[in-house]
């Protein structure tokens, strides 16, 4: 039986320390495909958020609460609004159609919390603004958690915060697909793996550099010991 547990958030450090092939966020983003390209008809969770992200004892994560979902289909009635605030999408808040890509924008607000460790509610949209003022070059660092400086690849942040950026462009049709969203994170990792892969390869190829220097070492000593005891 797997044991899920809730947490409001994994925390940052957790996340970049156990997860820094980007498996963390390439969790959540199979879950939300599933439910926007695996249903039929398609899903929309309407209430994605960092609370809403469940854990196993393996720090896999899992989409839960879907008491607001509903299928993605239009009757021109108004119910309300329902989510909560800093993760709804704006363009839902002004027209009350809730769309994939509503669903999308929370998802990039998800990602700019593991990335600054400020929820919504801390006026995460005003740093990331702050961030992207300028000319025209993001300065994600500025916004880092300060606890992660040093603990993780600044590369692999603007990675992920470029693609939690796109999710949250405030014209819905400019924010990328859940397919597309998924491709972007999983080729980040792939980067990282093979990163991995080759600073291990290059270790083991010194490593057995070394072993051979230190074995032609032996042998050239135990010759000059034989020269030395046939001179005598």
């Amino acid at each position: 039986m797997e044991v899920w547990q809730a947490s409001y958030m994994v925390t940052v450090i957790t996340f970049w320390a156990g997860n820094k092939d980007f498996k963390f966020a390439l969790d959540i983003s199979h879950g939300i495909e599933y439910l926007h390209d695996g249903a039929v008809p398609p899903i929309v969770h309407r209430d994605l958020k960092s609370a809403n992200i469940l854990l196993d004892q393996s720090m896999r994560a899992k989409v839960a609460d879907f008491g607001l979902s509903k299928e993605e289909v239009f009757d021109g009635r108004k119910s309300g609004l329902k989510g909560t605030y800093g993760y709804m999408d704006p363009e839902y808040m002004s027209t009350n159609r809730f769309t994939k890509k509503s669903d999308i924008y929370s998802f990039g607000i998800i990602l700019f919390e593991l990335i600054t460790a400020i929820n919504p509610q801390q006026g995460l949209l005003e740093y990331i603004n702050l961030a992207t003022i300028g000319d025209g070059k993001a300065d994600w660092e500025e916004i880092l958690d300060k606890k992660l400086v040093g603990k993780c690849n600044i590369e692999e942040v603007r990675s992920l915060a470029n693609v939690a950026y796109k999710c949250i462009n405030k014209m819905p049709r400019k924010r990328p697909s859940i397919a597309d969203v998924t491709l972007a994170i999983s080729r980040a990792r792939q980067r990282r793996l093979t990163k991995d892969d080759t600073i291990s390869s290059v270790g083991s190829d010194v490593s057995q550099v070394l072993q051979r220097i230190e074995a032609q070492q032996i042998e050239l000593s135990n010759m000059t010991s034989i020269r030395e005891r046939s001179e005598e």
